[in-house]
């Protein structure tokens, strides 16, 4: 049987550096690297001259595939170059319940074939036949270490005109693109002070929801779609549904440049702005500090917010969202990409946030994880004639 190992890595950790070390060290051996890295420079490649080695035998390019379809292609092409080792860099990422059984069965398959070393930011995710596992203790700041005063969520400076229970209604909608069905018939009502977990495989139509929710999706007029109120095409403003909305999704990390400090970075939650352009106000500056004091981290108020770890900037993510206390919190696959430390951390205030206000969550991955506390659960079931909601 070949050998095995796993190294389980904070997320603060140089994993680059880790794998050319690996790579380096082992020059007697072939090894290659299975990543998300590997397959954007193989999307590249594509772009720039129509194939790649690894695609030339199928019938489509790889741009078209899925995430799993895409992971499994890229897979049998290193195996196939009989190498003694391949590097398994957080192969289970962004990969939906069906996909994950689907690609670990093929590790399974080629266990006694290669040697995996694999790289990995969360225990639940080892292959179960590795038994050699190195791991990092992440230097991540405690919640449960908090010595300081303040222990609840900052109170609401802001107060929004919408006081109905009702939020969000779905009667009846479909949508199609390109004579593609993506949804069918989704009845769905949000209330205010529920926590809801939308779950549903990639492609099932997850975003498509979250876009007519926040008003971007033009898809949504001319349908029984009802926003705060408002039934969609009634002369609403999408800056009206937007102010309602507090968002998070890990790409917003990048739309803070170098300039901006963290305080900044929360205080901006107040304007829906990227980067802070106006002086705050002492209040806004106050409700700042005490949201930094709940996460342990406002020692950090000056720092860049382009300089913290990983981890910081999705709590700090999370803070901005819910300063002005939005009647609507969208978590977009919020935790994605984050080790075990940091999720709980995460996960932790997710809570804390659904049992002291009465903002509702809604909490959107294709995986249910292990801690978090949705009451509500609505999942997409694709279908051939498009996805249908199943309340749960």
């Amino acid at each position: 049987m070949s050998n095995h190992q796993a190294i389980l890595l904070p997320i603060e950790a140089n994993k680059q550096q880790i794998i050319q070390d690996i790579l380096s060290k082992n020059t007697d051996s072939k090894g290659l690297l299975f990543s998300k890295i590997t397959i954007d420079e193989l999307l590249d490649e594509e772009d720039r001259h129509g194939f790649t080695d690894v695609t030339k035998t199928q019938n489509r390019s790889l741009r078209s595939m899925s995430s799993g379809e895409q992971k499994q292609v890229l897979l049998k092409f290193l195996f196939a170059q009989k190498v003694d080792f391949i590097i398994l860099d957080n192969p289970f990422d962004n990969l939906d319940n069906l996909a994950r059984e689907s690609l670990y069965d093929s590790l399974f398959e080629m266990q006694n074939e290669v040697s995996f070393i694999q790289i990995l930011h969360r225990k639940r995710d080892l292959l179960s036949f590795v038994e050699n596992v190195e791991s990092a203790d992440s230097q991540s700041i405690n919640y449960k270490s908090n010595n300081h005063s303040i222990d609840k969520i900052p109170q609401n400076i802001i107060k929004y005109d919408y006081q109905k229970e009702e939020l969000i209604s779905f009667k009846n909608v479909k949508v199609s693109y390109n004579e593609n069905p993506i949804l069918k018939d989704i009845s769905w009502t949000i209330c205010r002070g529920e926590f809801w977990h939308l779950i549903g495989p990639n492609g099932s139509g997850k975003t498509t929801i979250l876009s007519m929710i926040t008003g971007d999706n033009p898809k949504g007029y001319g349908q029984d779609l009802t926003l705060f109120g408002r039934k969609k095409g009634t002369g609403e403003s999408v800056w009206e549904i937007k102010d309602k909305i507090g968002y998070v999704t890990p790409s917003m990390t990048d739309l803070f440049s170098s300039r901006h400090t963290l305080e900044q970075m929360i205080i901006s939650g107040f304007y829906d702005s990227i980067g802070l352009y106006i002086t705050p106000t002492d209040l806004q500056k106050r409700i700042a500090k005490e949201w930094l004091e709940l996460i342990n981290m406002e020692q950090l108020a000056n720092s860049l917010f382009c300089l913290l770890s990983a981890g910081q900037q999705r709590l700090a993510l999370v803070v901005r969202a819910m300063i002005k206390h939005p009647p609507l919190l969208i978590l977009d696959e919020a935790i994605a990409g984050l080790d075990d430390f940091n999720t709980s951390l995460i996960i932790f205030l997710i809570n804390k946030i659904a049992d002291e206000t009465d903002t509702t969550i809604l909490y959107v991955s294709h995986r249910v994880e292990e801690g978090l506390n949705p009451r509500e659960m609505f999942e997409l079931i694709p279908t051939e004639s498009g996805s249908v909601g199943l309340r749960k």
